[in-house]
């Protein structure tokens, strides 16, 4: 059984930094390719980030160099370091991990508010 965990979301001040993880089990973590989204209130959700196997990497425009996408291997683990956040950032964020198939993390709420 897959299941994907996501941590590390919490109340931030504006420009402020949170590292979000997505820690997974029931995969080979190194064969899937793993993406952060996001879904704002009242919003789709989107995608922010995202890494393959082979580490390459693609952001979403609004990113802007801020955040950093990254995975361990060793620990089945994907991450999300996201520095100088903004009050638009606020939503909650999912982790995926995809390769025949697509699976989704329950979410964690990450709000950026002074």
């Amino acid at each position: 059984q897959v299941q994907l965990v996501e941590s590390g979301g919490d109340l931030v001040q504006p420009g402020g930094s949170l590292r979000l993880s997505c820690a997974t089990s029931g995969l080979i973590f190194s064969l899937y390719s793993m993406g952060w989204f996001r879904q704002r209130p009242g919003e789709d959700r989107e995608m922010v980030a995202t890494i393959n196997g082979d580490r390459v990497t693609k952001y979403a425009n609004f990113v802007k160099g801020r955040f950093t996408i990254s995975r361990d291997n060793a620990e089945n683990t994907a991450y999300l370091q996201m520095d100088n956040l903004a009050p638009e950032d606020t939503a909650i964020y999912y982790c995926n991990a995809v390769r025949r198939r697509t699976c989704w993390g329950q979410g964690t709420q990450v709000t950026v508010s002074s």
